[in-house]
């Protein structure tokens, strides 16, 4: 976890080098100092705390919070002594090399002209296991509340757990992150990208091998519960972690460390800089198309579909989301609309079952906004094929499944917003889209025929006036069926007074259109859904009826082709049908 301190502008950088650190330390043994710490992670919400030095190896100073050693009862203090033991030999003899040899170093000797990074152990707030604040590495002079050196914080509170070691190394990676990336090539990473680094270094190490326990299993569980959370948008909340952290295992798990290490060392940042490191790697996928395969592994977990809709690691290789649920009824005609909102590069996923018949998708979002639709549709047999919906120019896309809820049983859209690139902050802007998904029974109820067993020739009197008495039951049946369906295709209006355009939503106007519409058959709008919004579907059948009427509708206006506006003309020729 990265605590940012108050932005200061890049000319700050340089002066590292030329301005003198005001400390150089020389703790030892039993030494107390003053702190500053982060009063929003801390248990008490203090600022400034006093700490002792506890333990000292070659690379690390072990500094304690007074207040909350002076708590621990001796067996409390033998464990905490056991603890520090333990990360010592964790970080010198696995956490520094590995890091160091492959992402490069941290800042050394530093600030504080010391070759010792400190770690000060106070107890936190539920949930944090530590914090880095770069301010530390900027003298007082520019940072009044600097520690002026090297320095991680760590949750007391969760010290001799499991999990203690992945925190040192998450927070180290951030101490490597501002010197490889901040000092030496002067610019400052996305937050999300640092943090992504920073999650994906437990599992780099092999910390997260065994998975009980780990940092993985607690981003699995931060994930799953708030699968749509932005990647990029940071809020500082354990979603944003949990989507870090999955993303991040997935892109290293089909396209290499290399991609986050090389990341680092471009002057570029976050997604400009992971796409020139897989450029430079070889790979023709950028950012875009990795993120999109994402949303889908986690959907799927099928290698089956193909490679990249999984997960290589053994320990994810079962992860999945549960997508948002539509039904639609099972009988009749139904229509179900919504209009929902999406972040950047956030994951949303929609499931449409239920219904039979033919199922028809519309899809609109704002124009000028970059989305990406991909979709997927189960069979019968449980198999998925996927594709892409083909937005034009205006967002607009259309989709139409037959023989759905037999031949195929579900479909997935997945809208994604793939705009902004960079600077990103902690509220970032929602883009909306909409979509309305409709099921048209094919047909109306058809009743059996019933085919004469033997010629009207060879029948007694009796068996034709039983013959006779079944075709007069299925005529009545079969006119029944008539005025109900008479009945769906009535129009509610008697005219239609004003000019009707794409766009309209939720309007009476238009479903009296669209009723008047269905009425005129399948071959004008075979979808005949009464929605009372004027979209694609609607539009295309408005054309169909100018173009069928074009010598009454279109040729007064010096027209060829259907507009798909209602304006004088049609609603003339529309009028002169509901006035029958």
């Amino acid at each position: 976890m990265k605590k940012i301190s108050a932005l200061l502008p890049f000319f700050l950088i340089g002066l590292l080098y030329l301005v003198p650190s005001f400390v150089e330390a020389e703790d030892a043994m039993g030494q107390t100092r003053s702190f500053y710490i982060e009063e929003s992670y801390d248990i008490d919400k203090r600022s400034q705390i006093d700490a002792t030095v506890r333990k000292i190896s070659p690379q690390l100073y072990f500094y304690i919070d007074e207040s909350w050693w002076g708590k621990l009862s001796v067996q409390g203090q033998e464990k905490v002594k056991d603890a520090m033991n333990f990360l010592t030999e964790e970080f010198e003899g696995r956490i520094y090399p590995l890091l160091t040899q492959n992402f490069g170093k941290e800042w050394n000797p530093g600030i504080d002209k010391d070759t010792r990074i400190t770690i000060l152990l106070h107890p936190m707030k539920e949930g944090a296991g530590g914090y880095f604040n770069e301010g530390n590495e900027y003298p007082k002079s520019q940072v009044p509340e600097s520690n002026e050196r090297e320095i991680i914080f760590l949750n007391a509170n969760v010290i001799d757990s499991s999990a203690a070691k992945g925190f040192l190394a998450h927070e180290f990676m951030h101490l490597i992150t501002f010197y490889q990336k901040n000092m030496l090539l002067g610019t400052t990473e996305d937050v999300w990208l640092n943090e992504a680094r920073s999650e994906y270094a437990p599992t780099y190490i092999g910390y997260d091998r065994e998975y009980s326990g780990s940092n993985l299993e607690r981003r699995v569980r931060d994930f799953s519960g708030q699968p749509f959370d932005s990647l990029t948008e940071w809020r500082n909340r354990p979603a944003d972690y949990g989507a870090v952290n999955l993303f991040t295992q997935y892109l290293v798990d089909h396209y290499g460390a290399k991609i986050l290490i090389d990341s680092l060392h471009s002057r570029k940042v976050g997604i400009a800089s992971l796409n020139e490191a897989l450029k430079n790697n070889g790979y023709a996928d950028d950012f875009s198309q990795i993120f999109t395969n994402w949303t889908i592994a986690v959907l799927m977990a099928d290698c089956g579909i193909s490679q990249k809709y999984c997960y290589l690691n053994q320990n994810l290789k079962n992860l999945k989301i549960t997508p948002l649920i539509n039904y639609l009824p099972f009988v009749g005609e139904s229509t179900l609309s919504v209009t929902n909102n999406v972040k950047d590069w956030s994951g949303n996923w929609h499931k449409f079952i239920g219904g039979k018949g033919t199922l028809n998708l519309e899809f609109r979002a704002d124009k000028g906004i970059n989305f990406k639709v991909p979709y997927l549709i189960q069979d019968a047999q449980g198999n998925y094929s996927a594709d892409f919906l083909l937005l034009n120019q205006d967002n607009l896309a259309n989709l139409s499944i037959l023989n759905f809820g037999t031949k195929d049983i579900s479909l997935i859209i997945l809208p994604l917003a793939e705009n902004k690139t960079s600077d990103f902050g902690e509220l970032e802007r929602s883009y909306a889209f909409f979509w309305s998904v409709s099921t048209i029974e094919e047909g109306f109820n058809r009743v059996k025929e019933s085919v004469p067993e033997k010629p009207i020739s060879q029948m007694t009197k009796g068996e034709i006036l039983a013959r006779i008495s079944e075709i007069q039951a299925l005529i009545l049946k079969l006119q029944a069926e008539l005025r109900a369906l008479a009945r769906e295709t009535s129009v509610s209006c008697s005219q239609i007074t004003d000019n009707l355009y794409y766009g309209l939503m939720n309007d009476q106007r238009v479903k009296c259109l669209q009723e008047f519409l269905k009425s005129q058959g399948p071959d004008i709008y075979p979808e005949g859904a009464a929605t009372g919004n004027f979209l694609s579907l609607t539009r295309t059948a408005v054309t169909r009826f100018q173009e069928k009427y074009g010598e009454e509708i279109l040729t007064p206006l010096g027209l060829e082709k259907g507009t798909g506006f209602v304006g004088y003309t049609t609603r003339a020729k529309i009028n002169s049908f509901l006035a029958k």
